[in-house]
């Protein structure tokens, strides 16, 4: 089993930025695939941004430029460093685990953040 236990959301002014943490506990593997993922109020939940095991990473091109994601392998850390925020930011936070085999995504229950204008 996989625990995912996001923290660091809150309000912003837009303009400001938030820094994004999750921590992972549980069977965490090295080549497990991490990422970030966002719902606002009455929208499907989409892609952030995603960082391989290896550093390999890839963003939504809304945030392209702005956000930021890294891990810390050692620690089993996930952060996502949002600048520049967008009131179009404005969603909650979802991180997540991504493992090819078995084929398993696993979820946490999310931060929000808030920007206002």
């Amino acid at each position: 089993q996989v625990q995912l236990v996001e923290s660091g959301g809150g309000l912003v002014q837009a303009g400001g930025s938030l820094r994004l943490s999750c921590a992972a506990s549980g069977s965490i593997r090295r080549s497990d695939t991490m990422g970030w993922y966002r719902q606002a109020p009455g929208k499907q939940r989409e892609f952030v941004a995603v960082i391989s095991d290896g550093g390999n990473t890839n963003y939504a091109d809304s945030v392209k430029g702005r956000f930021t994601i890294s891990r810390d392998n050692a620690k089993n850390w996930v952060y996502l460093q949002m600048d520049s925020l967008k009131p179009e930011d404005t969603a909650a936070y979802y991180c997540s685990l991504k493992r090819a085999t078995p084929r398993v995504d696993y979820w946490g229950q999310g931060t929000q953040v808030t920007v206002s204008s």
